[in-house]
């Protein structure tokens, strides 16, 4: 039986080595590139901050309409001052194929809680990061509804910023943006959460 000098198999064994040593690096450069972490963090913080935005969007609409701070809604026309937040963007906004269904649920009561429940609860779950799942959905048919009140938009015709923030929902709850500045870590952890994941 010939067995190789030691030589040999010291040499086969520096090759091995230095070959395992030069996989590995370039192995981890491929995978895991320097760039690609400082990148990865901007895009977290990117759409923290869009769902923070787009959270303050849901909850000052719930305000200024409660509250009628004069923006988008007059003193008045304040829902804590009897005034219906519905009433005014369907009775006389509405348009376009479904303006007398819209017409005909103008400040009902059922619309009104339904709707400015809506804004609430979308507007803290976005800000905080929990129940983004949800928030997206609610939030996703929330905005289409508005969408079709007014139908064909005013500026294009099918395209208008409802759709677009719809989308925008969907991203966010897709790359899981409310645990970044939010509590969407502490959230999934809670026991309910962990048994029913659609709350997520």
């Amino acid at each position: 039986m010939n067995v190789p000098p030691r030589s040999a198999v010291r040499g086969t064994r520096r090759d091995v080595e230095t070959m395992t040593a030069t996989t590995e690096r370039t192995t981890a450069n491929t995978i895991a590139p320097a760039a690609g972490t400082t990148r990865e963090k901007a895009t977290r913080y990117v759409f923290a901050g869009l769902r923070i935005a787009l959270g303050w969007v849901f909850l000052w609409a719930f305000v200024d309409k409660l509250f009628g701070l004069g923006h988008a809604t007059p003193e008045k026309g304040a829902w804590i001052n009897g005034g219906s937040p519905t009433k005014g963007f369907l009775a006389f906004g509405a348009s376009g194929p479904f303006k007398g269904f819209y017409n005909g649920i103008a400040g009902a009561a059922w619309a009104d809680w339904l709707f400015m429940l809506g804004l609430l609860g979308i507007g803290v779950a976005l800000i905080l990061g929990i129940g983004m799942r949800i928030a997206a959905i609610a939030g996703t048919v929330l905005l289409v509804l508005m969408w079709t009140v007014v139908l064909p938009p005013e500026n294009n015709p099918f395209m208008d910023d409802h759709l677009i923030y719809a989308g925008l929902l969907a991203a966010l709850a897709l790359v899981g943006a409310g645990n970044t500045l939010g509590l969407g870590g502490t959230w999934q952890k809670l026991p309910i959460v962990q048994r029913l994941p659609w709350l997520r």
